[in-house]
């Protein structure tokens, strides 16, 4: 059965035992699935080895782990199989697993925080359980309870708790992962699949405070288009970008502005979502990023700045738009001395200052605060999202998983 041969302990040489072939033996009935994830099914094995913490100064994004994963298996005959939250370990997949071949994988980045009070935060976990489930079943992964999954992710972060470090500005990384399974060489639906769980603890993204990016525009490559599959978060989406990025680091840069079309339109930075603040033509000021149209992932962080831009900002009579902007507008508002401002938006950094923009070999300058390496803008929702994030204000977007 697949749910006796995926996990197994990771040793510093080879592997040589499945860990659920421990659980059940040859002549016992394998477990049986359900519909749905079944979170009253969850069985939790501790580590016998708990990991030694890292001073809060050498942690390193997506570097270190915590002690355990939260696994469900999923085949098309049984269904989900019991959630099991056991030690960290690797994975056992046959060279045939499709998710090797034709990249059947999708993934999530959410974060826990430790409040004044030192309970434990999630931030918008709906939001990332929506979002996974539409990349899963674009490419043809089961689907599931978001509520039952947030359960099953709380359980795994409350046994995690000591890696949460209590600093304003550290959190834990949480990354949900769906991979097909399937042994076979054929291209189809996967007929088994794994969803499962990790967590890093991180630092703050600007340890020594904001640093301002220099970007360049890129047109020799295209990180999505309409009808794609750029709105979605899959592990295909990523590899093709890392060369750009390699080369504009080359050249001096950052980060890739990803432009689409003969138009120029303005989608993404990086790997974020990308905002532009300017006095419009009209002469109002506004707040705009990229619409949903497929070319840009679907961001909470850029959700959550929008909505929070609407609330605060549209009553001091700012315009907030989800509308196709190009470079060249870009270029023309800097000329004329009416852009105000630029920055990208995710979960990692919350918000990332752009201090310019080099597109075929001119640069556009943004404007930053004077003596800082940001715009009032990014400083604004930073402390904005950071304050709800870290609970030192009452928001519906921070749900409390620990007392």
């Amino acid at each position: 059965m697949l749910a006796r041969r995926l996990l197994r302990p990771a040793t510093a040489r080879q592997l040589t035992v499945p860990l659920l072939a421990q659980s059940y033996s040859s002549s016992s009935p394998a477990p049986k699935g359900t519909p749905d994830i079944d979170p009253s099914a969850l069985t939790i094995e501790k580590t016998a080895s708990p990991k030694p913490l890292l001073p809060a100064a050498d942690l390193v994004f997506g570097r270190n782990f915590t002690d355990h994963m939260l696994s469900i298996e999923w085949t098309a005959r049984d269904g989900w199989l019991p959630p099991r939250i056991t030690p960290y370990q690797n994975l056992s997949l046959d060279p045939s697993a499709c998710v090797f071949h034709y990249a059947f994988t999708c993934f999530e980045g959410m974060k826990a925080y430790k409040d004044p009070s030192n309970r434990i935060r999630l931030f918008r976990p709906d939001r990332n359980m929506h979002r996974l489930n539409r990349s899963s079943s674009r490419i043809a992964l089961p689907t599931f309870s978001g509520p039952k999954f947030v359960e099953l992710i709380s359980k795994f972060v409350n046994l995690e708790d000591r890696f949460i470090p209590k600093q304003k500005g550290y959190s834990l990384y949480i990354r949900p992962t769906m991979i097909g399974t399937q042994n076979t060489l054929g291209v189809g639906p996967p007929g088994s699949a794994l969803l499962y769980v990790i967590a890093s603890p991180v630092g703050p993204y600007y340890p020594t405070g904001f640093k301002a990016i220099s970007l360049e525009a890129t047109e020799s490559a295209v990180r999505a288009w309409p009808g794609g599959v750029g709105d979605r978060k899959l592990g295909a989406n990523y590899a093709p970008c890392i060369v750009p990025q390699i080369d504009a680091a080359k050249r001096g840069y950052q980060q890739n502005l990803w432009l689409f079309g003969e138009e120029g339109y303005v989608t993404e930075v990086g790997t974020m979502n990308m905002f532009v603040a300017w006095v419009n033509e009209e002469g109002v000021k506004e707040l705009i990023t990229a619409p949903l149209d497929g070319t840009i992932l679907e961001g909470v962080t850029r959700e959550s700045i929008l909505e929070l831009a609407r609330e605060r900002l549209v009553p001091e009579g700012w315009k907030v738009s989800e509308e196709k902007y190009t470079i060249a507008q870009m270029k023309k508002a800097a000329d004329e001395g009416r852009l105000l401002e630029a920055f990208g938006a995710g979960t990692a950094a919350v918000v990332s200052p752009v201090k310019a923009v080099t597109y075929r070999g001119e640069e556009i300058k943004i404007p930053l605060s004077p003596g800082k390496e940001t715009g009032p803008l990014a400083e604004k929702f930073w402390n904005w999202m950071l304050a709800i994030q870290y609970g030192e204000v009452d928001h519906p977007w921070s749900q409390v998983i620990s007392e």
